[in-house]
């Protein structure tokens, strides 16, 4: 075994989430959010080599002309996430652990309203959160929950692949960007023709990512996808924003018809210091959050959540509430990921 593949091993054994090379410190680890030094250390010369082994001469070629570099690294049958970058004109990676096992809805104590969001037959559902915040994870759940049971073609449209399913009720076909298909764009505008049930699209980057997801929950499709944002609203705000001016009305009376929830997450220490655990925000597509997000009221849709528990809402103030009289998480750690202080103290 060489020094890269035990290097990631250890993390692995222990759990970790990530590991990180190159820099001044050469390689640093994060355990529950935390970053520490590996316990031995390497020359620069040592942790370039490690990093130049995961990639293939296209990629090296890439990485010269000034591009970063997404890719999955399989080791021994271990899959991590890598990106590949440089700073400072030093060579750096970052690595993501991907868990073989993909855990249940019910094994991450997520609430029962996204189980029913999978039996949806159509529509938008947005999961949403910083890096690092477990989307990919609960994304995963909840296609495995349709994996299993569902008789349906699920189509994912990745940057890079993940994780990989093992397929069950459903039909399932995996693409990932650059090795078998151009571009999000390219994949997401043949996926039509590829007569999915199901679709899970990585990320929505761009004017056109967001464009063709939408048309595709328009279409009678399911649509999972994800972006780097914190809160229903400001999630509603960022896909319109996109778009040109006179373009926004439109977008925004599109979007009210094709949105099933936006699921905002974060990954919280627990307090006796031995992982983490979700924090969640649901809002469920009403008729009435339909009608705020026609009329650009975006700002009124928060009263709405927190008036919602019927339909499955919850805001994360009531989440952390709710993790805090559990005894999951301790009081100074629910009010430093609160969106609204003053409103959680007085909850507490």
């Amino acid at each position: 075994m060489n020094t890269l593949d035990s290097i990631l091993e250890y993390a692995r054994m222990n759990q970790y989430s990530d590991v990180h090379l190159g820099g001044q410190n050469c390689i640093m680890m994060r355990n529950n959010g935390i970053l520490f030094p590996y316990q031995h250390q390497y020359t620069t010369d040592d942790v370039v080599h490690m990093i130049l082994s995961m990639l293939d001469e296209h990629q090296k070629e890439k990485l010269n002309h000034g591009k970063d570099i997404d890719l999955v690294y399989v080791e021994n049958g271990n899959r991590y996430r890598v990106n590949v970058f440089k700073e400072q004109n030093h060579l750096c990676a970052s690595l993501r652990i991907i868990y073989e096992s993909i855990r249940s809805l019910e094994e991450l104590k997520l609430p029962p309203i996204l189980q029913q969001l999978t039996k949806d037959p159509r529509g938008l559902v947005l999961v949403t959160g910083p890096t690092g915040s477990g989307k990919s994870t609960t994304l995963a759940a909840m296609i495995n929950e349709i994996n299993k049971n569902r008789p349906c073609h699920i189509l994912t449209i990745e940057d890079p692949i993940e994780y990989v399913y093992q397929q069950e009720k459903a039909l399932i076909h995996q693409r990932e960007v650059e090795f078998d298909v151009e571009s999000f764009d390219t994949a997401l505008k043949s996926a039509l023709r590829e007569d999915p049930d199901v679709i899970l699209v990585g990320e929505m980057r761009d004017y056109e990512t967001i464009q063709a997801v939408m048309t595709l929950a328009e279409t009678g499709h399911l649509v999972f996808s994800t972006l780097h944002t914190i809160g229903a609203a400001k999630t509603i705000d960022r896909i319109v924003d996109v778009f040109p001016p006179h373009k926004q009305e439109q977008i925004r009376t599109q979007l009210a018809g094709v949105l099933n929830a936006v699921v905002t997450q974060q990954l919280l220490p627990t307090i006796n210091g031995q992982g983490r655990v979700a924090a969640l925000e649901v809002m469920i597509a009403t008729p009435a959050v339909q009608n705020l997000i026609r009329e650009n009221k975006g700002h009124q849709i928060n009263s709405l959540i927190q008036t919602g528990t019927q339909f499955g809402m919850q805001s994360l103030n009531m989440c952390l509430t709710s993790l805090c009289r559990q005894g999951t998480i301790s009081k100074e750690t629910a009010l430093q990921y609160s969106d609204n202080v003053a409103e959680l103290k007085q909850m507490i």
